[in-house]
């Protein structure tokens, strides 16, 4: 039996966590500390969205040149999987993530990517980023959207700052997310992908389509965002 099948034992046999450590894991995933819990979520993290960020970053037909964005990058597992498919120097790889202890952890993990150029971190919230405008040629983020404060403004930067025809994908773990909400986790926002959807088709993003993937055994749900070509 996997580690990922007995923590959602966890979740299912446990009927209610204290709220002191609900809370405190929730506010740690939405902007990790140094500190205990921090480096408890960091590693749920690690263990848990690893299939799914990999979805995301293959999906997103990144090409060898291409500027790259990850929004909230967290450990820095992402990153490190874009940066497989950006092998032509022209290639960029940026990541936004308001956490100071996941950009040392980040910068732990690549030291020598950053000190060659091809990977940028950013500090930052996704309502304000700091990019020129229509910079980015696809964007990708997993377990991600449901920390953003103000979804109507983060859609429109992130619009704001890809090219046109740029692609965009998300993952999430919805079952995980519904089990979390049921044992006291995430109090005060909406795991449910729906006003996440509306919001980016608001702003003018296109083609915005959610489907259920597997994949290594684990279940997730892959958002698909596309512009249009003539879109800016």
């Amino acid at each position: 039996m996997s580690k990922y099948i007995k923590y959602k034992d966890l979740l299912r046999d446990i009927p209610l966590f204290p709220d002191s450590f609900t809370n405190g894991i929730t506010r740690n995933l939405a902007h990790p500390k140094k500190s205990l819990m921090g480096l408890y979520t960091k590693r749920i993290m690690e263990k848990y969205n690893h299939v799914m960020i990999k979805n995301a970053v293959k999906l997103c037909q990144i090409q060898a040149h291409h500027a790259i964005l990850e929004v909230g990058f967290g450990p820095g597992l992402g990153l490190q999987e874009a940066l497989k498919y950006l092998t032509d120097p022209r290639g960029k790889l940026f990541g936004l993530d308001i956490s100071e202890y996941m950009h040392k952890v980040a910068r732990e993990r690549l030291g020598p990517q950053l000190a060659s150029g091809r990977v940028h971190l950013l500090q930052g919230r996704v309502e304000c980023i700091p990019l020129p405008d229509h910079c980015i040629h696809g964007v990708f983020h997993s377990n991600c959207h449901l920390y953003w404060s103000d979804m109507a403004t983060a859609t429109a930067e992130l619009l704001r700052v890809m090219r046109p025809g740029a692609k965009m994908l998300a993952t999430c773990d919805l079952g995980f997310l519904r089990r979390g909400v049921e044992q006291g986790f995430f109090k005060g926002m909406t795991v449910e992908p729906e006003p996440y959807l509306q919001a980016l088709r608001a702003v003018g993003f296109l083609g915005v389509s959610m489907e259920d993937l597997t994949d290594e055994g684990k279940s997730f749900q892959l958002l698909v965002r596309n512009l249009h070509p003539t879109s800016a």
